[in-house]
Order: C-alpha cells, then sequence, then structure tokens
C-alpha cells in the first residue's frame, strides 16, 4: 500500500497513464473503422464488376449470334463457292471482336471445311435436325457449344502468346436457294472473354474474371490450369456451393473466399449470374445458368491500410509529446488552486478562517467552486440557525401539547362533575320540588351536549389526521342554515347582553354547493367563537355574492362564489398569531383565553371542512382588542340541481400535519 501523495503529482501520473491507453485505442478504433470501410467499398465495387463483367458476356454471346445469323443469310455464302465463301470470312472476321479465334464454313455432307480463317477445324457435328423446330424466322436456328481445353490452344495471337481458356462454338445453318434443307455450316469460335492481364496492382477492385457454369464446370479463371476443374475440388468448396447456390437464385452480392490455391489467402468475391449462350443436347429446354466472379486478394483491397497506419502512427507520437507538455502546464494551474482550497477547508475546520475563501483564481471554474464554497458555508449557518429554531418550536410543540392535554382534562371534568352533580342531587331527593328537579336535568342534559360537543371535536380532528373525515356535497340553502346558527346562540347572547345580526345583499335564496350538516358545524363554530370572545358590543353577519378570478394556484376555479363575513367586537387577535389559530391544539395566548374555556380544535377542523367542500376560511383582525372578522367563502349552486359527490381526505391534503 502506497501512503498519501500530493494532488500535483497524482494529477500529473494519472493524465499521463489515462492518456495513453486512450490515444493507443483510438488508434486501434481509428484503424478498424478505416479497414471496414475500404473492405466495404472493395465488396461493393466487387459485386458490380461482377455484374459488369457478366453483361458484358452476356451481351457478347448475343452480339456474336446475332452477327452469325445475319452472316448465315448472305448471298456469298449462300452460292456454296468456295473463293466467294473465303473472302467473305476474312472480311467478315476483321469485323468481329478480338475474342473470336476462327470461322469456317463446312460441307455438311462431307463434312469438311470448303474455306476458314485458321489451321485448326473447328466443326464440331450437330445432333441430327439442330435446325428444325425453331421459333426464328426462316427456321434458321443457332446450334452453340463449348470445349473447354485441356492443354494450351495452339491458334496464334496477335501478342504471340498462347493462352488456356474455354472455347464457344456458335454454329449456324446456310441454305442454298430453293432449299429446305442447310447445305452448309457456318462456325464460329470465340473465348468467353480476351485474356486479363495479371491483376497483381495494390488497390485495385476491378478483379479478375472467374466463370463456373450450374454443375461447378470452372470455364474461366485468370489460373488458367483450374479451367476445366470442378469446385467440388477446389480448398474453399463449401464456400463456393454457397456462393453458386444463392447466385443461381438471383441474389447479386459478394463473399469471402480462400484461394483456390491455397486455404491461407483469402479472396474478396462479387457474384452474379447470367444465361448460359450454350445449347442443350439432351433436349432439355430448361435455361442454364453461368456464374461469373469478380475476385481479388484481401490484400489488394486492404493495400490503402498501409499510408494510414504510417499517418496514424506518427500522429500518436505527437499527441504523446504534446500531452506530455500541456499536462506539465496543466498539473502546475490546477494545483495550485486546489491547495489554496485545501488550506481554506483545514481553517474552517479549525474554525481560523474568518474572511471568506478569495476568489480570484486564474481558472473559472475554481472560481465558482470558492463561491460555491463560500455559499455552501453561509447555508451550513442558517442551516444551523433553521435547526435551533426547530428545535425550539418542537420544544413550544411539545409545551401545546401538554397544554392540551391539560385543557381537555379540565374540559371534560367540568361538564362530567356538572352531570354527576347534578343527577346525585335528583336521586339523593335534594330537591324541594318538581322545578327544582327539572332545573338540575337540565344542567345535566348542557353538561352533557357540551361534553359531547368536545368529544365530536376529538373525534374528527382524529379523522382528519387518519383521513378518514368525508363530506357529501349537494345544493344547500345557506339562509337557513345561518338562521338555524344564530337561533342556537341567541341564548348565550341574550344572557351576555351582545347583538347578533345577519345583513344579506340579496333577498333570493342562496344555494351553495357543500355538506349542510359540515357546512352547520363550521358556522356554529365560527359564530360561537365570536359570541365566547366578546364581551360588550355585537356580532354582525354580512352575506354578499361576488365573483371570483381563477386560482393560479388550481385552489379553486373561477365564477360566482358566497361570502360570508362574520364580524365581532371581542377580544381580537395579534396579526402574527393569526395562522397559528388554524392549527390543532392551539390557543394563542392561554393566559388570556382560558377563561372562556374550547379545546383550540374549532378552526383546525373548520379549515380543512371548508377545504374539503371546495371553500375556504380566512381569520382577520387588526390587532388585540379590536375585534375579529371570519370570512367563508363556498362555490355558488342551482337550486335542485343534483351535485352529490363524497370525497375523502387523504392524509397529502391535510394541512394540519404539525
Amino acid at each position: 500500500m502506497f501512503g498519501p501523495t500530493s494532488f500535483r503529482r497524482i494529477l500529473l501520473s494519472r493524465i499521463l497513464l489515462l492518456s495513453v491507453p486512450v490515444l493507443v485505442i483510438g488508434q486501434y478504433v481509428t484503424f478498424r473503422k478505416a479497414r471496414s470501410s475500404l473492405l466495404e467499398t472493395a465488396r461493393q465495387n466487387l459485386t458490380e464488376s461482377a455484374i459488369r463483367k457478366g453483361n458484358r458476356i452476356q451481351e457478347q454471346a448475343n452480339s456474336l449470334t446475332t452477327q452469325l445469323r445475319l452472316a448465315s443469310e448472305t448471298a456469298a455464302l449462300e452460292s456454296g463457292s468456295a473463293p466467294r465463301v473465303q473472302e467473305f470470312l476474312e472480311s467478315f472476321g476483321e469485323q468481329l471482336p478480338d475474342t473470336v479465334q476462327c470461322l469456317q464454313v463446312t460441307n455438311l455432307e462431307t463434312q469438311e471445311a470448303i474455306a476458314q480463317t485458321c489451321d485448326q477445324n473447328i466443326f464440331a457435328p450437330p445432333p441430327e435436325g439442330w435446325w428444325s423446330g425453331s421459333e426464328i424466322s426462316l427456321d434458321r436456328r443457332l446450334f452453340v457449344t463449348t470445349d473447354i481445353a485441356q492443354a494450351f490452344s495452339s491458334l496464334p495471337r496477335p501478342d504471340s502468346r498462347n493462352y488456356q481458356q474455354t472455347e464457344i462454338t456458335y454454329s449456324a445453318p446456310i441454305y442454298l436457294e430453293d432449299s429446305r434443307e442447310p447445305s452448309y455450316v457456318i462456325s464460329l469460335r470465340s473465348v468467353l472473354e480476351k485474356p486479363d492481364e495479371p491483376i497483381n496492382r495494390a488497390g485495385s477492385l476491378t478483379g479478375s474474371t472467374v466463370v463456373i457454369d450450374e454443375w461447378g464446370v470452372i470455364l474461366e479463371h485468370p489460373m488458367p490450369t483450374l479451367i476445366g476443374n470442378t469446385i467440388q475440388s477446389q480448398p474453399n468448396a463449401e464456400r463456393l456451393e454457397n456462393l453458386m447456390g444463392n447466385a443461381l437464385v438471383g441474389n447479386q452480392d459478394f463473399q469471402h473466399l480462400s484461394s483456390f490455391t491455397s486455404p491461407q489467402q483469402e479472396l474478396l468475391s462479387g457474384y452474379t449470374a447470367i444465361d448460359s449462350p450454350i445449347s442443350s443436347l439432351d433436349g432439355d429446354d430448361r435455361q442454364r445458368r453461368w456464374v461469373v466472379l469478380a475476385i481479388t486478394p484481401l490484400d489488394n483491397a486492404l493495400a490503402g491500410l498501409e499510408p494510414i497506419r504510417q499517418v496514424m502512427f506518427n500522429l500518436v507520437l505527437g499527441l504523446l509529446a504534446a500531452n506530455l507538455i500541456a499536462t506539465l502546464y496543466l498539473a502546475q494551474d490546477l494545483a495550485r488552486p486546489v491547495e489554496k482550497l485545501g488550506e481554506y477547508a483545514r481553517n474552517i475546520e479549525c474554525n481560523t478562517a474568518s474572511e471568506p475563501m478569495p476568489a480570484k483564481f486564474f481558472i473559472q471554474e475554481f472560481n465558482q467552486l470558492s463561491k460555491a464554497l463560500n455559499r455552501a458555508i453561509e447555508r451550513l449557518k442558517t442551516w444551523a440557525q433553521e435547526l435551533e429554531d426547530a428545535w425550539n418550536e418542537s420544544k413550544n410543540a411539545n409545551r401545546l401539547k401538554s397544554e392540551f392535554l391539560a385543557t381537555i382534562s379540565h374540559e371534560l371534568r367540568t361538564p362530567l362533575n356538572g352531570i354527576i352533580g347534578s343527577l346525585r342531587l335528583v336521586r339523593d331527593g335534594f330537591c324541594d320540588d318538581e322545578a327544582e328537579e327539572q332545573e338540575f336535568l337540565q344542567r345535566a342534559d348542557d353538561a352533557a351536549v357540551h361534553l359531547l360537543g368536545i368529544i365530536n371535536d376529538i373525534l374528527d380532528i382524529s379523522k382528519i389526521e387518519a383521513g378518514t373525515l368525508s363530506v357529501a356535497i349537494e345544493p344547500v340553502d345557506l339562509m337557513q342554515l345561518i338562521d338555524e346558527a344564530i337561533e342556537l346562540n341567541q341564548a348565550t347572547v341574550r344572557d351576555k347582553g351582545l347583538t347578533l345580526s345577519a345583513n344579506v345583499e340579496s333577498d333570493e335564496p342562496i344555494w351553495v354547493r357543500a355538506d349542510a350538516a359540515k357546512l352547520k358545524q363550521v358556522l356554529l363554530n365560527a359564530i360561537g367563537n365570536a359570541v365566547k370572545f366578546t364581551e360588550t358590543g355585537e356580532i354582525r353577519l354580512e352575506v354578499r355574492v361576488v365573483m371570483v378570478a381563477a386560482d393560479e394556484n388550481g385552489a379553486h376555479y373561477g365564477g360566482k362564489r358566497v361570502v360570508v363575513d362574520i364580524i365581532d367586537t371581542g377580544i381580537g387577535v395579534d396579526p402574527g398569531d393569526l395562522d397559528k389559530l388554524f392549527k390543532p391544539f392551539v390557543m394563542v395566548d392561554g393566559s388570556k383565553t382560558r377563561r372562556f374555556g374550547g379545546t383550540g380544535l374549532g378552526l383546525a377542523i373548520s379549515r380543512n371542512l371548508m377545504d374539503m367542500m371546495n371553500g375556504s376560511i380566512r381569520l382577520d383582525s387588526p390587532g388585540v382588542g379590536s375585534g375579529t372578522t371570519v370570512t367563508l367563502e363556498l362555490p355558488i349552486a342551482q337550486k335542485n340541481v343534483s351535485l352529490e359527490k363524497t370525497s375523502t381526505l387523504t392524509e397529502g391534503d391535510s394541512d394540519l400535519e404539525a
């Protein structure tokens, strides 16, 4: 294990260690890509070359067939005069391509030549009746046969060289005047194409010509010794048979082959198939096919790789030298700011850094890093303060829980004691008359109702926190609910000497979309709080219909909405404490509100119920001693429109997570 080292040394060594493999891999990938591109180009060119070669052979066969047929109909040949025929053959031979070796006119009866342009007899006796049954004009038909030479031909060549090639003999009948049977035959012997020059030039993509018939016999090859052999006798017989099968079904493509003489040498071959010009000898009229190949050694196709390899090698050497020089400068420029940042971090750890990290480095990214480090330290200080505030808030929440438990125990004991005391007085007979008994029973009933309200609040807040409280939304007559809520609070209002009134802008009934029971609960809570916290003065309800724009946050849609303001002249609330009142278990100032009683759950429950009914509730107060305004807002609805819907509050929708 090596010990820690400096950033400068690590940077220098890592850059050098990584750059060399990257450059080598890059060179290898580029080299392989260049090789693949050269191979693809060679394959395409060889396929096109094979197609061109096949077309040339087929066009040459068609041309010779046409010219021979026309020649057989000339007057010189039909005359049967040997001098005229010889003169015509010599003139006709000058018009033929270089692939034609010899012309000959033969007497069918004696099978002897009456004229020819070479010293060799090229007449091959055709089968009996070969000229009849033809579909061509004048019932004249060509007979084409092939001869695969097994030794070098003795026919003279203009360049005084001899070649071993497959020779094709075209024969056409010659009819004398008024004769229905041919008397002579004109024969033409030709090779498939002019002998190819050896294709050994590096980069040549034309390829040498190879022709194979459908029985697998090699008819043309740049190596004369292979002509006449079958592909089954070759080292790459399996690949050749696969190539033959693809070509004979009409495919024109390429294939990799091993050499015909050495399996170690790889060839590239494009291939196609053409119609064979050879006539059938067995009466089978099926069209025969030849496969034409354009082959070249793989080394010729990849000859352009060597210059690319040399250029890439020189480039890598230059890049390595440049990389070494750049690394030395880069390590110095990168190490200096990193060392300063490290020193600053150590000072922060030791609480000795009183000033922010300066952002005046030469490299912009290090300046940004310095600024980010300073911002991170500031955020850490802010988060530390927020954690401290959250800790204080949690302690305050714990205190509020304790206060709530003390409050709720008091609120539960008080009505229970009243119920127990009143019932025992009646049971033990301490009442003087029936009226006094009824008074005690009424007290017990009032205490029981109060106790039930407290329990209902606790159950409601439990359902809200559990997400199981539901509402049934339907059209509701708002004014009827307001009247019922006012009626239920009239007794307390009269006892305290207050005034409770409602002011409505419209005389028409106002229908809202809400849950009647839950909306009445909210109204009772809001009016009850106003009555509870108002010692003198009045409580006033103002009802109006307003147009509200759609909320950008999606809280509600735009349209007509009903607004109910419950205004009192009570003790008021500090504006900074307004939001706290909607949290469960919270009372703003227990020393001032304790004497009014309550659990601190009413406003929290009311907010959640209003949210579930697509409404809202808010509380406003100018300050302590200046009264309070509670505003309810609900969507308006048309009378007798069925809008029943049940929505369930989920935990994610609750605003009461404390």
